[in-house]
């Protein structure tokens, strides 16, 4: 199946899959009952998002559901016509290519919070720290193993992590060594497993995974902003205008940093 197939595939699949969960509470509870709100949120967001959703639950009595994936997958399945309320992405890039479809709601867009890439290993693996600073020896680290993060061509973090490897002068000494996965999750389990020796992930990802330890940290000024936009889409319930304000709220905004992200409001 070649690449283009497979994306098709993968829209089509998550369209239906969407259907799927927002229709679910209303084919089991009473008709009466409010349909939840769809969230379609970037790998990267799963556990903070588990916990606002869950937060916003207790305090508005308002069911929230979620669907992760890597954000260019999210949003091709919005453009297919998925019935998400809200498009939580990993970076601006896919915000911008669903916004210019017109499939989001005018005025909703926020920018709300930022992220770190980090080189991580596994946590039994015998290198304690590598300083990442131009022409560092990364493929020396390597030792011939694979180097997992997500693909470069469409994922957030593989995009992230290339225009870094780049701009360091070692991309084209371990683009050969890239195990190009679907989504930063994916790549962080590949090194979680021993699979990969080492591998680029956000710092968030990190935190949550204890079979990985951070080895490097990559500067700033080596890749774009890792930013995360959150907006309506064009189809949003109402409801959902309530989560996106208690999202970009105090509230999210304590949660956001329990989970290790940088809140830009």
């Amino acid at each position: 199946m070649t690449r283009r197939r497979m994306s098709r595939w993968i829209a089509a699949w998550g369209v239906s899959l969407a259907a799927s969960i927002a229709g679910g509470a209303s084919v089991a509870g009473a008709a009466d009952e409010p349909r939840p709100i769809l969230i379609f949120a970037a790998s990267s967001l799963t556990n903070v998002v588990d916990e606002l959703g869950q937060a916003f639950r207790d305090q508005k009595g308002i069911a929230v559901k979620a669907s992760y994936a890597a954000s260019s997958v999210l949003a091709k399945q919005i453009e297919a016509g998925a019935p998400a309320d809200v498009f939580f992405s990993a970076d601006t890039e896919w915000v911008d290519y669903v916004e210019q479809r017109k499939l989001l709601k005018p005025g909703t867009r926020r920018n709300v919070i930022a992220n770190r890439l980090v080189l991580i290993a596994p946590l039994d693996s015998p290198l304690l720290q590598l300083k990442i600073a131009p022409d560092f020896d990364l493929a020396g680290a390597l030792g011939g193993g694979k180097l997992a993060t997500g693909d470069p061509d469409s994922v957030p973090v593989g995009k992230y992590a290339k225009a870094a490897l780049e701009k360091l002068g070692v991309w084209d000494g371990v683009s050969s060594h890239l195990v190009p996965a679907e989504n930063v999750r994916a790549a962080l389990a590949f090194v979680a497993r021993g699979e990969a020796p080492l591998g680029i992930v956000y710092e968030t990802d990190a935190k949550v995974e204890n079979r990985v330890k951070v080895v490097g940290v990559f500067p700033d000024d080596s890749h774009p902003p890792i930013t995360y936009p959150i907006a309506l889409t064009a189809t949003a319930q109402p409801d959902a205008a309530q989560f996106l304000a208690f999202v970009t709220g105090a509230a999210g905004s304590k949660i956001f940093r329990k989970y290790g992200f940088q809140p830009l409001h």
